[in-house]
């Protein structure tokens, strides 16, 4: 086909310059005899203009002409040498990218070999490898054991047998661009083998006419089956025979299983390319998946989006920049000061996100994306660039106190210390020093490394139970206060977690933090939803009006 389309390409252009030849041949014949006709027709009435002589007029009637129709000639020879020479230009393009395919496909072929080859002889047992070790191999295209040296790439056998996972992600964001709201799509595509190993990807910006100026972008079901069928087009590309492609998306997954019909034409349409797709497959068939297992695509997606909303500017010195809009503040900032957001990838520049971060944890609350109704969390880590390492601890202790359960947490006694840890971490800690430590109540503290006791909360009293130990030690002015203030404001302690608790409005059954239930006048427990003790359920004195009790 290559030679062929050579050859028409050479037979054209050799035609075009005969063409052009024998038309300048019947362009000065014909010159030649209207130069006669009119130099016979002026000697039978001479004249004395000088725009008579017979030269002058055989050159402006030349001229007159045939200015227009080499004008003609020359536009439509060079229109048709750009036509022959851009086809040309095209099918050298898709030579060099099927040669890339090819070669990738080669390289695939052969990484899967590798692979299995290593899976062998991790099996292999010790011993045997020890004797016959040396003498293992596998070259690349040994067909089972053939002696064949010669690889088998035109077959790719492997690469054929293997099953492909392909992770597609569609996504449209309103996004801010110099102080105008646009609204801009992406398409990320990320292609793994079976180990989930990317051998291929795809990041890029959804067409005009999928999100046309001026226009809203298509529905996120639409941009989400469009990413499929770029998925799906860039593994017909690759060559592969067997896929499952995965998206996040449940009624995506519906369309495309074909369990609902979509309403809209659009969607229908889409729908329509994926099944035509799939069959030019052996294997084909969809997965849904939770958000975090298409991150990578998701982030190639975004990728395409950051890619649409940035533009280069030139700085001091001559030097180029590329700004982004952050959408807090609507100011344009260098896109290596602005902030990406783990999980949802939501970028803001690193002042609006500081103040931000700052006012939540001021507030006692966890650091959230901005966007809104956005929950992903702001990662510690990423933190760092521009919040004071004490924030950053803050930050971690938050974490932490939010990972453990209530009934779970202990905090070393030690008022120098005061970590938090949780009562499975300080035991398995503590087991590496102290035998038995889970009877006595020992534990070391994972921080300060003193022990203390598990059961009262205080420093490690050795030889001593908790009840001997609190009669031969007096209370510390602390503990003393703290149980004036209890019996004042009639505070209750918890008999699971020892914890106070102050019963603000409502009735005698207390529900603790840490789940226990009890009577707040006695502290009999609550069972089945019912108390074990005869006390009054409420009184009328513990009724809230405007802020104080009657």
């Amino acid at each position: 086909m290559d030679d062929s389309f050579e050859s028409v390409i050479e037979k054209q252009l050799s035609e075009i310059s005969d063409a052009k030849t024998l038309h300048s041949d019947i362009d000065l014949a014909f010159n030649l005899q209207m130069e006669e006709a009119i130099t016979a027709s002026l000697s039978l009435q001479p004249s004395s203009s000088a725009f008579n002589s017979p030269l002058k007029i055989a050159s402006f009637v030349s001229v007159t002409n045939n200015v227009d129709e080499d004008d003609v000639l020359h536009d439509y020879t060079a229109l048709l040498l750009e036509d022959i020479e851009r086809f040309d230009q095209e099918r050298r393009d898709r030579e060099a990218c099927e040669n890339l395919m090819r070669e990738m496909r080669e390289d695939l072929d052969r990484r899967i070999h590798d692979q299995n080859l290593a899976n062998e002889i991790l099996n292999i047992p010790d011993d045997e490898w020890e004797n016959y070790g040396d003498h293992y191999h596998r070259p690349y295209g040994d067909d089972g054991g053939s002696s064949s040296s010669f690889p088998l790439i035109n077959e790719l056998a492997l690469v054929n047998s293997e099953s492909f996972k392909v992770y597609c992600k569609g996504l449209k964001s309103k996004e801010l661009i110099r102080e105008m709201n646009v609204v801009v799509g992406g398409v990320g595509v990320a292609i793994c083998d079976s180990r989930d190993n990317v051998i291929f990807e795809v990041s890029k910006g959804l067409e005009e006419d999928s999100c046309g100026k001026g226009k809203e972008v298509s529905s996120e079901e639409a941009v989400q089956i469009e990413a499929l069928i770029e998925g799906l087009n860039a593994a017909l590309s690759l060559d592969l025979k067997n896929v499952t492609f995965f998206c996040d998306d449940f009624m995506v997954y519906q369309y495309v299983t074909g369990r609902v019909q979509p309403i809209q034409n659009r969607i229908s349409t889409l729908v329509n390319q994926v099944s035509l797709l799939q069959k030019k497959f052996t294997d084909c068939k969809p997965s849904l998946v939770a958000r975090n297992d298409v991150k990578f695509a998701f982030k190639l997606a975004r990728d395409a989006i950051v890619s649409q909303i940035t533009w280069s500017t030139e700085s001091g010195k001559g030097k180029k920049s590329s700004k982004e809009t952050c959408v807090i503040c609507f100011e344009d900032t260098d896109v290596g000061q602005m902030f990406c957001v783990d999980g949802c990838l939501h970028r803001y520049c690193f002042s609006c996100m500081k103040q931000h971060v700052e006012v939540k944890l001021l507030n006692g609350m966890e650091a959230r994306c901005p966007h809104e109704g956005c929950k992903s969390e702001v990662s510690i880590d990423a933190c760092e660039k521009f919040l004071d390492p004490k924030l950053v601890e803050i930050m971690i202790q938050r974490k932490k106190e939010a990972s453990i359960a209530v009934p779970e947490k202990v905090y070393c006694p030690y008022v120098k210390c005061s970590s938090l840890m949780s009562k499975n971490e300080v035991l398995e800690y503590t087991n590496a020093f102290v035998v038995g430590a889970e009877k006595s109540g020992a534990r070391k503290c994972v921080k300060c490394h003193y022990f203390f006791c598990i059961n009262c909360k205080v420093p490690w009293h050795n030889n001593l139970t908790c009840y001997d130990y609190k009669r031969s030690k007096p209370p510390c002015a602390e503990d003393a206060m703290l149980d004036s203030l209890a019996k004042k404001k009639l505070w209750r302690q918890c008999v699971n977690c020892s914890h106070m608790v102050e019963l603000a409005e409502g009735c005698y059954h207390i529900t603790c933090r840490c789940g226990y239930e009890f009577c707040y006048t006695c502290g009999a427990p609550w069972k089945n939803k019912k108390a074990t003790c005869g006390c009054q359920i409420w009184d009328e004195r513990n009724i809230i009006r405007n802020g104080q009790r009657q």
